[in-house]
């Protein structure tokens, strides 16, 4: 196969001898290769500015990071081959980690793979292409997932705002066997059904998982309050843990259903109430009643997506901690979540530090948690590590 070449230009070949697989739109040379002369996902050979193989990869040139490094070996290819043997690896990793066919298999650029995600529910896969160059070799990945692990069905769920990115289609899919609209996994020995057809990115986030696990130590006997539950993952395995009473609170009326489902299925529903509405309304209206709950969660969705929604975002953590905060019984456990990549890990305990403060409270960090290790981090790539999560003791002064 005889490829185009992407030439950069002087010195921009440094982030990628140090790691980093996105190639910017404005580090290439564009008189030696024009981006006008290459395709939409068409798969490429990279060059530094003197000539030098630095690898292949994919190309979209009406995009921001253009192109992608899928290998620093020239004569290797984004193809079936290649897919495979990434596939086999990122399989090795997860198969010595869990006991369970659950878990995160392909965690896109961490995995070699940037632009794919793929999720495993037992016989099950979910898998989501992001980028022009994933989507143009989306045959192939079903034919890899199916050699390497022989599902009962696979799922595209091709929708979200990286592929507008790309400007790509938004679509949802079996690509391969059957899949139900609900599948199920165990996650810290607890049964859970994932909306796959209709829920938010995969059905599932398995990134929390050591950090919900975390909870079963503070949460026996306790009343627990899960603030942006989605289908109760942290909500069902606090009851699961043995807490007296857990209310879930979710924007989305589906969610409460299903969060009242998997309660079912884990034998505690008489447990686990939910409340429907949004989150900052319904904290305030416990609030009002003068609810108290002994631990409270808070998981918000990103509310920094970009870099110039920082100071909006920064404001909308610190409200909802302050609000759960205020929800809690005089020495009391927050929990408190971002997957907001732009959020650093310091910002966030400032909101923790400045929201208690200003109502008078004391607040002790007792455990950090990030995500786990079926989401590898790339040291080179920062928007690989995107998972705090902060267990907090709150007293009063």
């Amino acid at each position: 196969m005889t490829l185009k070449t992407l030439r950069l230009n002087k010195r921009a070949d440094r982030r990628l001898k140090a790691g980093h697989l996105w190639i910017y739109s404005n580090e290439v040379d564009t008189k030696a290769s024009p981006l006008k002369s290459f395709e939409v996902g068409e798969l490429i050979q990279i060059e530094s500015a003197e000539g030098k193989p630095l690898g292949s990869g994919y190309i979209n040139p009406n995009s921001l990071i253009c192109g992608r490094l899928v290998s620093r070996d020239s004569k290797y290819v984004l193809d079936k081959s290649l897919l495979v043997h990434r596939i086999k690896v990122a399989l090795s990793l997860r198969e010595a980690l869990y006991d369970s066919k659950c878990y995160r298999l392909v965690f896109g650029d961490s995995d070699g793979l940037p632009g794919l995600v793929v999720d495993r529910f037992n016989d099950v896969l979910v898998a989501q292409m992001s980028t022009a160059g994933m989507e143009a070799v989306k045959d192939e990945i079903v034919e890899a997932l199916v050699k390497v692990l022989n599902p009962k069905g696979i799922l595209l769920k091709n929708d979200g705002t990286g592929r507008r990115l790309e400007s790509l289609p938004e679509y949802v899919e079996v690509a391969y066997g059957e899949v139900p609209d609900r599948v199920e996994l165990e996650e810290n020995g607890v049964k859970f059904l994932a909306p796959v057809m209709k829920g938010q990115k995969t059905g599932w986030f398995y990134d929390h998982r050591l950090n919900r696990d975390r909870l079963r130590h503070y949460v026996k006997g306790k009343r627990v309050l899960d603030v942006f539950s989605y289908v109760g993952g942290w909500g069902v395995q606090c009851a699961a843990f043995g807490a007296e009473e857990v209310i879930c609170v979710d924007a989305s009326e589906q969610a409460t259903e299903w969060v009242h489902d998997n309660a079912e299925l884990n034998g505690v529903a008489e447990k686990v109430g939910t409340i429907h509405g949004d989150a900052f309304a319904a904290l305030k209206g416990l609030r009002d009643e003068g609810q108290k709950f002994d631990v409270v969660i808070v998981d918000p969705p990103a509310f920094i997506k970009k870099r110039k929604d920082t100071k909006a975002g920064e404001q909308a953590y610190r409200r909802i901690n302050e609000l759960a905060m205020r929800l809690l019984e005089k020495d009391g456990i927050l929990v408190s979540c971002s997957c907001s990549m732009h959020l650093q890990n310091e910002v966030l305990f400032d909101v923790l530090r400045s929201g208690s403060r200003h109502i008078d409270r004391n607040l002790q960090i007792i455990e950090q948690g990030h995500q786990g290790p079926d989401h590898p981090i790339l040291p080179a790539i920062p928007e690989t590590s995107y998972i705090k999560a902060i267990i907090a003791r709150v007293t009063r002064v």
